[in-house]
């Protein structure tokens, strides 16, 4: 059992990620089901935080930045600008050329996924002790260094 193996040493590296896995891929997996209540997949939501982020981004740009296919992110641009959630608008440099911005009705989609996920994630969270609670926000702000940490594949 992961967590009994962790008990012996809670800071080697590889007894952790044994423990943290599992449930992070759980509760991942629960928040996008709650996403898809609101009509979106994970990648759509996604991609309308970076739109909404970078008004004017191109599709090549996010291709790039999700390590994605030009044409498979053409596909997922196509399918947000039919849903009405994203629109292009014209580049101020370059006439050439379009970006993409968020629409209202993308801005309130995003909302709407974040009360499922946000509604979700608190009703469990009341049912956990305070000291659980406490215990998981101390754990915030080192699982989000997991992410936005260079690890050792940014080097490759």
């Amino acid at each position: 059992m992961p967590l009994a193996a962790l008990a012996k040493d809670p800071a080697d590296p590889d007894l952790l990620a044994e423990a943290l896995r599992p449930a992070i891929l759980r509760v991942s997996r629960r928040l996008r089901q709650e996403a898809s209540k609101a009509g979106l997949s994970a990648l759509d939501v996604l991609l309308l935080v970076e739109i909404k982020r970078q008004p004017g981004v191109g599709v090549c740009d996010l291709a790039d930045g999700e390590k994605m296919s030009r044409p498979a992110m053409s596909g997922h641009v196509k399918r947000l600008e039919a849903a009405g959630w994203i629109s292009r608008i014209s580049d101020a440099k370059d006439g050439r050329r379009s970006g993409l911005a968020i629409t209202e009705a993308g801005l309130k989609a995003l909302a709407e996924t974040r009360r499922h996920r946000n509604d979700w994630l608190a009703a469990r969270l009341a049912h956990l002790s305070p000291e659980q609670r406490e215990a998981l926000a101390a754990a915030a702000g080192p699982l989000l260094a997991l992410v936005e940490t260079q690890g050792p594949e940014a080097a490759r």
